[in-house]
């Protein structure tokens, strides 16, 4: 297992998880929309991290542009 913060992640099962189009089935949908948003979030947030690993921890880049309007 993998902790980073309060968080406990445990390795990928790469055997136990299939691939599906997003209007395949709702019973996922259903599923997410049961949890609160603070679970949710916490789920990306561990997605994100298995994704990206130590890189995940760093802020996002903020961008900002100004635009002249003509």
């Amino acid at each position: 297992m993998k902790k980073s913060g309060n968080h406990i992640f445990q390795r990928l099962d790469k055997s136990k998880f299939s691939i599906d189009a997003l209007t395949d089935d709702l019973d996922d949908r259903e599923y997410w929309f049961s949890k609160s948003p603070i679970k949710r979030l916490e789920h990306i947030e561990m997605l994100r991290t298995l994704n990206y690993g130590d890189l995940a921890s760093s802020r996002l880049q903020r961008l900002f542009e100004i635009a002249e309007l003509s």
